[in-house]
């Protein structure tokens, strides 16, 4: 059942339950609904995540505390959304009153619609007895005009952009191969008005794309490459290009995982996920400037012919890359696209990747790591994790470190020394990047894949990115 959104001057008596986000503020003040000794005897503060239920006029009263009105922010809001999701989600239409509070009631709403909706999400391709959330209706008290209503519709547009990385990235590696990847993505495309082109294995050979194709070895598959383009009415203004890593499935190639290793190893193509997330998105965010996707996208086996340790690849930029460690095959895949898009010559680019266990290990689960070579670029990077609530971190690119990937054979070494492994593979693909290019690097290697519910992430793929990228091409200025 689809989930809609409607903003309205009060909740209507035809919500089976009427919530009120409150701030400990309005407790303190008893301004918060029910009667104060009320609220304390039931051990009511306000503090986030809070819950207090009580029956009324035949339907469930709520309040759920969001925190000191100060310290309020859109992520609270968010998160509260997904709270209220998880809660109420039994019933079919629930009413909503937002919080007093000095946050931008249009932020405060798309941030809202979006919780809820990431608080419903569920994969339940595969479950034989799977319930999907019975909610279908959200009324947000508050306000009803064209404004409210147009930040209702735009946060459950981005909710469901990301629901669909989430969904690419929960399915099964053997399912979502490398052609079938390609054949979503280009659907989407197509039903959300991009201008769409698919690399087929001739195109890729004849592209001499020989990173992708190398990975590509050991697969008893093909790979594909997908390119996705929204163009804004009018003249555009900068054109940004987004590059994903699409490893569908890894393996690890000749230098195999472990079997425990593998057992998330359908997430690795997180960062292609989250591109197309986001491009199905932009028709409806409508960025002034030109909008430019590229997803490589194959698995990483160990067929008879798989690619070896030592054997050196040469990327289509020209530049040429040994191969010492099989399973450091993203920045392989990635160095295709970034030179494919640096040819195009954009403003600006950005790719994203679960790219190094390192990152996760410096930053933890829940913050992406980003290198670049463009401090403003940057800088607009954090402005959209900001406001989205997607955590990043910047990490440096030392010119010193690039010795440690230096090759006697080849251009580079596709691999450094045992530590700074996430900056040493930021600065690899720094070198697929076209002079003078605004760039930016994003590792999502923790954040892409949760093991557990957390607010509006739920178990498995997050789709984390989706919602900076979409903030990044809305918000777009030229570095």
């Amino acid at each position: 059942m689809a989930l809609s959104f409607h903003a309205v001057r009060s909740v209507p008596k035809a919500a089976k339950a009427s919530i009120s986000l409150v701030t400990s503020d309005a407790v303190d003040d008893g301004s918060a609904g029910p009667p104060a000794d009320q609220l304390k005897t039931a051990g009511f503060e306000g503090k986030p995540g809070q819950t207090h239920t009580w029956p009324a006029g035949g339907r469930v009263h709520a309040v759920v505390g969001v925190g000191p009105t100060d310290a309020l922010t859109t992520d609270g809001l968010r998160r509260a959304g997904a709270s209220i999701a998880r809660g109420f989600g039994r019933h079919a239409r629930i009413g909503v009153a937002l919080p007093g509070s000095e946050l931008d009631g249009r932020a405060a709403r798309q941030a809202l619609a979006e919780g809820i909706r990431l608080g419903s999400y569920k994969f339940l391709t595969y479950k034989s007895e799977g319930k999907a959330p019975k909610l279908a209706r959200v009324d947000v008290a508050g306000g009803s005009g064209a404004r409210n209503q147009a930040a209702l519709d735009l946060g459950l547009a981005v909710a469901d952009a990301q629901a669909l990385a989430r969904d690419l990235v929960n399915e099964p590696g053997g399912t979502l191969t490398a052609p079938e990847f390609a054949r979503r993505a280009a659907a989407m495309g197509r039903k959300a008005g991009l201008t769409v082109k698919v690399w087929d294995e001739a195109a890729i050979k004849k592209g001499k794309l020989g990173g992708l194709l190398g990975v590509n070895r050991g697969s008893d598959l093909p790979p594909r490459l997908v390119e996705l383009t929204y163009n804004p009415k009018g003249k555009a203004k900068g054109t940004l290009a987004l590059v994903g890593k699409g490893i569908v499935f890894d393996a690890g190639g000749l230098s195999i995982k472990t079997g425990q290793g593998m057992m998330t190893m359908k997430c690795d193509m997180g960062g292609g996920a989250a591109v197309v997330g986001a491009m199905s998105v932009m028709s409806t965010i409508a960025p002034a400037c030109r909008v430019r996707a590229y997803v490589p996208m194959t698995d990483n086996m160990l067929g008879g012919d798989a690619t070896r340790p030592g054997d050196v690849l040469k990327i289509r930029n020209g530049k040429t890359i040994e191969v010492l460690n099989t399973d450091a095959e993203g920045r392989l895949i990635l160095a295709d696209g970034l030179s494919l898009a640096s040819e195009a010559k954009p403003d600006a680019i950005v790719d994203l990747a679960t790219l190094t266990g390192a990152c996760m290990v410096a930053l933890g689960p829940k913050i992406a790591g980003v290198m670049s070579n463009n401090d403003d670029w940057v800088s607009q990077i954090r402005a959209a994790s900001d406001a989205t609530g997607e955590r990043v971190w910047h990490l440096p690119l030392p010119e010193d470190y690039k010795k440690q990937f230096e090759s006697p054979v080849a251009d580079m070494k596709n691999i450094g020394t045992p530590y700074g492994g996430a900056l040493t593979a930021g600065l690899i693909l720094q070198e697929f990047v076209g002079e003078g290019i605004p760039w930016a690097h994003i590792d999502i290697a923790g954040p892409a894949w949760s093991d557990a519910e957390d607010a509006d992430i739920t178990k498995g793929g997050t789709g984390f990115g989706v919602r900076l990228l979409a903030d990044l091409a809305a918000n777009f200025t030229a570095p």
